[in-house]
């Protein structure tokens, strides 16, 4: 009686809580996520999940919010703006190298689903990443993934920084405007846009890494890639609220595998199919085998990564990595298994 006195004379929650009580406010505070581009296929899990109810289903409040590239995603954590990222995995590595621990807990796909895409007109000049040199190469943003992978792809090529220039341009639309304006000469991209430009005949594929067997010709191994990541410190000290969130991303990629490209589709907004549905159907059905069906890190992946970080990238290179503080399982490990 004490205690409910006090809540009734002072009317604050302070007292409330300390008198044992709690509020529905209280239980589901808000998680910010950052997408790197929430229209991408590669990200698709995040929206999915959402469409699906399946965050409200596990007693959580999320907020989803989109930057075109990733490394605009990444920034939005390390400012304190989001608690996670719908991004590459890439960056958990990257940013140890700058003394700053992040980790996957959710990891959803084994390859990256990029596509390197040369413009038609330029088809005959490009024919390998050898031949960038000279060349203007489209990527999302400046320490992006795709910008990683550009740099790795001209590495290997027998280029070095200085023969080529790196241009951001966004996905989407943006990319489709670089490309049809010659604003560069070939660029990386995801599914839909990639579909979008090889259907228009706009541009031709240079090199494709959405299978496993293309990704491992490409970067030697599984490059897993697309994956929820957060600040290892965040994660320590709210473990329920990240048990929560792998266990709705979980059921997500299982409906991914247990339903038609179709079905799918039919889940997410019109606006994702930019004006074609049936085209965006087609990526989405050779995209799915991407995905992993239990969030999972896959074995022998961060050690790919790490490679391909390395040759191109002295801090990386230099830096005593810790690849067991880039990703977890423990909580996808955790989630209902059916």
């Amino acid at each position: 009686m004490q205690s409910i006195a006090r809540i009734l004379k002072y009317g604050t929650l302070a007292v409330a809580l300390a008198a044992g009580f709690t509020t529905a406010a209280h239980a589901a505070e808000k998680i910010k996520i950052m997408v790197g581009g929430i229209n991408k296929i590669i990200y698709l899990p995040a929206e999915l999940t959402q469409r699906l109810g399946y965050f409200k289903d596990a007693g959580l409040d999320v907020e989803l919010l989109s930057e075109p590239a990733g490394v605009n995603a990444e920034n939005e954590m390390l400012a304190g703006a989001v608690q996670g990222v719908v991004g590459f995995y890439d960056h958990s590595i990257d940013l140890q190298a700058k003394g700053k621990d992040v980790e996957s807990v959710v990891q959803f796909s084994r390859v990256p689903g990029e596509v390197e895409l040369v413009a038609t007109s330029k088809a005959a000049e490009i024919k390998s990443p050898a031949d960038f040199k000279g060349k203007t190469l489209g990527v999302t943003g400046l320490g992006s993934s795709t910008d990683f992978l550009t740099q790795y792809m001209a590495y290997k090529g027998g280029l070095k920084h200085g023969d080529y220039t790196i241009l951001p341009v966004g996905a989407g639309n943006t990319f489709i405007a670089s490309i049809q304006q010659n604003r560069i000469d070939a660029g990386m991209t995801t599914d839909p846009t990639a579909t979008q430009l090889i259907t228009s005949g706009k541009a031709k594929v240079l090199v494709d890494m959405r299978t496993v067997a293309d990704t491992r010709q490409v970067l030697g191994g599984l490059y897993p890639a697309a994956s929820l990541y957060m600040p290892n410190s965040w994660v320590d000290h709210h473990q329920a609220e990240v048990q929560k969130l792998a266990d709705a991303f979980v059921k997500t990629l299982r409906y991914i595998h247990s339903h038609s490209a179709a079905e799918i589709a039919a889940q997410m907004p019109a606006d994702y199919y930019a004006g074609n549905k049936q085209l965006y159907i087609q990526a989405l059905k050779g995209s799915v085998p991407m995905f992993t069906a239990d969030g999972r890190m896959p074995a022998g992946g961060p050690e790919t990564v790490l490679n391909v970080l390395s040759t191109f990238k002295p801090q990386v290179k230099a830096a005593h990595i810790d690849l067991s503080k880039t990703y977890t399982t423990r909580f996808v490990d955790k989630a209902p298994k059916s």
